[in-house]
C-alpha cells in the first residue's frame, strides 16, 4: 500500500511526465465519471457552507473550482434506501428499498437483512457499459450483502470495500465481524485484519479507500478506457474513525478528524487527475447520503447548519446534503446554482455526459440536469421526502408541503434518542405520526430554511401553495406504482458468516439454524 509521501510524490511525478504528453488527444465523448458519495456528512460541514473551524479546503477549493449547490437532496434520510435510488434514479418506494411491516418506517441492510438490490433494478454502472465504461466502487455498498446482491452481480467490475456498516466488534458466535472485499473475495474482516480502534478512533481505512481510488484512477488512464468511479468512504459515520496522522487535528474533535482526512483524499483524487492530464476529462460530483446522524451526539457526528432535525427525519436536516460538480473547462468555476437536484439525478445526468439514454422500460425519478449545470438553463423540479412506504413531504420552489411529521417515538426520545437535538418545535417536530393531509403544514425554506414558522393557512400565500404543491402530488401518486418491498424480512442466518473466500483465508464461520422474522423497524 502506498502512504502519503509516496502519493504525493507520484502526483508530483506524473505532473512533470504529463506535460509531455499534453498534445495527447483525449476521449472527450467519453468523459471519466466519478462519484464521492460521504456518509452521514451533514450539509453544515463544510467551510464553503459556513461551518466556522474551515478545516476543508480542498473541498471549498472545489467548489470555488466548479459548482456549488445549497438546494441539492437525498431521496431518503437513510444510507441504504439513499444509494440504492443514487444508483438506479429511482425513488425507494419504486426499487423495492422501503419496508411495509409498519408505516413510515425507515429501514436498511443490516447483517439480518434477507432482501437486498432486486436483479430487475437498472444500476448506473450496467448502463454506462454500453460505451465501454470500466467501474469501480470503493467503499461502503450497502445494498445487500448476499452473494447474489454484491456490486459485481450489478454491473460493477471491481470492489474494494464493505457490504455494510463497520459496526463492530463481534464475538463471531452471536454475530459475525462485517467482511472487507477486493472484487469478488473477502480479504479480511473489519476489528481483524482491518482494524478500526474505537477507543482512539484510528483506522487507515480511508487511507486505503483513497490508495485503492488512485491505482484504479491510473490504471485506467493508461488503458485509454474511460472509467466510472463510485467512491463511498464511510470515516464519518459513527463510530467515526481517521488515521493516525489526523487524529487529533481537528477542532471539531474525532468527527472532525474524519472529516480532513476525507476533505485531504478529495483533494488528493483531483490532483491526481490534473498530474495525468485528464481533469477536464473527469466529471466529478461530491455529497452525502444522508443528513448528519445528530442523534449521535457532537463528538460522533456532524452538522446539518441551519436545517431542522438530521438523519432518519424527512426534514430538511435529514434530506438536504452538501453537493458541488466539478468539471474543468464544462462547468463555470466559482458559479452558485440554485437548481433544486437530488442523487437520483446523478445516474441520468451521468448517462447524458456519457453520450447515453435513461433506460426507457421504467419510470426514471431523476433528471438529467445538466441543461442547468453546464448551460445554466434552471429546470423545474419537485423534491418528495420519503419515509419508507409514506409520501411525508414535497417541496415546489421554495415551498414545502408536510402531510405527515414524525421525529421519532416517545419511547425512544424518553430513551434519550433524539434525533433533534435542542430542536424541538411544537407541532412540527412531533413524536407520534401526525397526518396534516387534509391542511399541509407549509413553509416558505427562502426565509424559513429551519422549518420553524408555517404559512398562515388564511392567507393568500398559503393557499397558492397549496394549489401548485397539490397538482404535482396529484400527479405524483397517479403514476406510483410501488415495487415490491426488500426490507421486510430478517434472518440471523443470512449474516455473513461464511461470505465468498472465506475458505482461503480460514475465516468460515457457523450460521444459525434459519429463522426468518418480519423486522422490526423503530423509527
Amino acid at each position: 500500500a502506498m502512504d502519503v509521501c509516496l502519493i504525493q510524490t507520484l502526483i508530483l511525478f506524473c505532473s512533470l511526465i504529463c506535460c509531455f504528453w499534453a498534445d495527447t488527444p483525449s476521449n472527450k465523448s467519453t468523459p471519466n465519471i466519478i462519484i464521492i458519495l460521504m456518509d452521514d456528512m451533514g450539509w453544515g460541514d463544510l467551510g464553503v457552507f459556513g461551518q466556522p473551524s474551515k478545516e476543508t479546503p480542498n473541498l471549498d477549493s472545489m467548489a470555488a473550482q466548479g459548482m456549488l449547490f445549497p438546494n441539492f437532496y437525498t431521496a431518503n434520510p437513510l444510507c441504504s434506501p439513499s444509494r440504492a435510488s443514487l444508483l438506479t434514479g429511482r425513488l425507494p418506494v419504486r426499487n423495492g428499498f422501503y419496508t411495509t411491516n409498519a408505516h413510515a418506517r425507515n429501514a436498511y441492510t443490516p447483517q439480518e437483512i434477507v432482501g437486498g438490490i432486486s436483479k430487475d433494478e437498472i444500476l448506473l454502472p450496467q448502463v454506462l457499459k454500453k460505451k465501454g465504461y470500466v467501474s469501480k466502487i470503493i467503499g461502503k455498498w450497502h445494498l445487500g450483502h448476499s452473494a447474489h446482491h454484491l456490486p459485481l452481480e450489478h454491473g460493477f467490475d471491481e470492489w474494494f470495500g464493505a457490504p455494510n456498516c463497520h459496526f463492530g466488534p463481534y464475538n463471531s458466535s452471536d454475530r459475525p465481524n462485517v467482511p472487507v472485499y477486493n472484487n469478488s473475495q473477502m480479504v479480511g474482516r473489519y476489528y481483524e485484519e482491518f482494524g478500526i480502534d474505537k477507543k482512539t478512533g484510528e483506522s487507515n481505512l480511508t487511507q486505503i479507500y483513497l490508495e485503492e481510488g488512485l491505482d484504479f484512477i491510473f490504471h485506467q488512464n493508461m488503458a485509454q478506457r474511460p472509467f466510472f468511479l463510485y467512491w463511498a468512504a464511510d470515516a464519518t459515520h459513527a463510530p467515526v474513525y481517521a488515521s493516525k496522522r489526523f487524529l487529533g487535528k481537528s477542532q471539531r474533535g474525532r468527527y472532525g478528524d474524519a472529516v480532513m482526512e476525507l476533505d485531504y483524499s478529495v483533494g488528493q483524487m483531483l490532483a491526481w487527475l490534473r498530474a495525468l492530464g485528464i481533469d477536464k476529462d473527469t466529471f466529478v460530483f461530491f455529497t452525502s447520503d444522508n443528513g448528519a446522524a445528530v442523534m449521535s451526539g457532537p463528538k460522533q457526528s456532524g452538522s446539518n447548519g441551519p436545517f431542522l432535525c438530521g438523519k432518519e427525519t424527512t426534514f430538511e436536516g435529514g434530506m438536504r446534503e452538501p453537493a458541488i460538480a466539478w468539471w474543468p473547462g464544462h462547468i463555470p468555476a466559482g458559479t452558485v446554482s440554485q437548481q433544486l437536484g437530488t442523487v437520483m439525478d446523478l445516474f441520468s445526468t451521468s448517462l447524458s455526459v456519457a453520450g447515453l439514454s435513461v433506460p426507457d422500460d421504467r419510470l426514471i425519478d431523476g433528471l438529467d440536469l445538466s441543461p442547468s449545470w453546464f448551460r445554466g438553463q434552471l429546470c423545474p423540479l419537485p423534491i418528495f421526502y420519503y419515509r419508507g412506504n409514506e409520501m411525508m413531504a414535497v417541496r415546489v420552489g421554495p415551498y414545502k408541503a408536510h402531510y405527515w411529521t414524525w421525529s421519532n417515538s416517545w419511547e425512544e426520545f424518553n430513551q434519550g434518542i433524539n434525533f433533534c437535538p435542542g430542536q424541538e418545535v411544537a407541532g412540527v417536530t412531533t413524536h407520534t405520526q401526525q397526518e396534516h393531509t387534509m391542511q399541509p403544514l407549509i413553509f416558505h425554506l427562502g426565509w424559513d430554511p429551519g422549518e420553524k414558522y408555517p404559512i398562515s393557512v388564511v392567507t393568500k400565500e398559503y393557499q397558492d401553495a397549496l394549489s401548485r404543491i397539490t397538482a404535482v402530488v396529484e400527479k405524483h401518486k397517479k403514476g406510483l406504482v410501488p415495487g415490491v418491498p426488500q426490507l421486510n424480512m430478517c434472518d440471523m442466518a443470512v449474516m455473513n458468516w461464511a461470505p465468498p473466500g472465506c475458505e482461503k483465508l480460514g475465516k468460515c464461520l457457523k450460521a444459525p439454524k434459519s429463522q426468518p422474522w418480519k423486522c422490526d423497524w423503530p423509527h
